[in-house]
């Protein structure tokens, strides 16, 4: 009885290691890249949305690279690119919509939601409302962003912005073709005016 006891223990002590083993999840990959994206989201909740912009420090590298199409940038220039987006859409909401992570790298989706009703980045307060989608992909290390790619549609946003003008550019348009077109009728009607007098003088 106690030898097979003892044997009942041994077997579903055994079983219950393999269980152990089987479920467990590589302890260090899955915590790098869960912290890897808790780093990608505050790029988007504190710099961003809430315009934390003194985290940059604590967020990125000092040697980070913005790998842009044809030229990259650095952490003081992609910062200030950041401050400018703020500035020209005060309410900027950016949300991440799908985020991957593998290795060193994460890869988010994004959707850029916001009012141009200030000036900046280029523009004046034209009071468009802009929304676009876009993605990142960041390489992490340490705890830090040394690297980004990041690709949006810039004629997207242009469209929308001019689609939404399109009407408040036309009136004073309109009213200056009026305008123009009032003030060539006085001009002729003023000639045709001068012109019976300087006939009748000649004559």
């Amino acid at each position: 009885m106690g030898k097979t006891s003892l044997l009942l223990f041994v077997v579903l002590a055994a079983a219950g290691a393999a269980s152990a083993t089987d479920g467990a999840l590589p302890p260090d990959g899955a915590s790098q890249q869960a912290r890897n994206k808790a780093v990608a989201a505050r790029v988007f909740e504190e710099i961003f949305n809430r315009g934390k912009f003194q985290l940059a420090d604590e967020i990125y590298a000092t040697d980070f690279v913005n790998h842009g199409l044809h030229r990259n940038f650095d952490l003081q220039a992609d910062q200030a690119a950041v401050h400018a987006e703020k500035k020209a859409f005060p309410d900027l909401k950016i949300t991440a919509d799908l985020m991957v992570a593998e290795a060193d790298l994460v890869t988010v989706v994004w959707t850029f939601r916001g009012t141009n009703t200030a000036a900046g980045y280029g523009l004046p307060p034209t009071g468009a409302k802009v929304e676009l989608r876009g993605i990142t992909v960041w390489r992490i290390i340490d705890g830090k962003i040394c690297e980004e790619w990041t690709s949006f549609d810039e004629l997207q946003a242009a469209r929308q912005l001019v689609t939404q003008l399109k009407w408040p550019l036309l009136s004073p348009l309109a009213a200056a073709v009026i305008l123009l077109w009032i003030l060539c009728r006085v001009i002729l009607r003023l000639r045709l005016t001068r012109l019976p007098k300087a006939t009748s003088q000649v004559t």
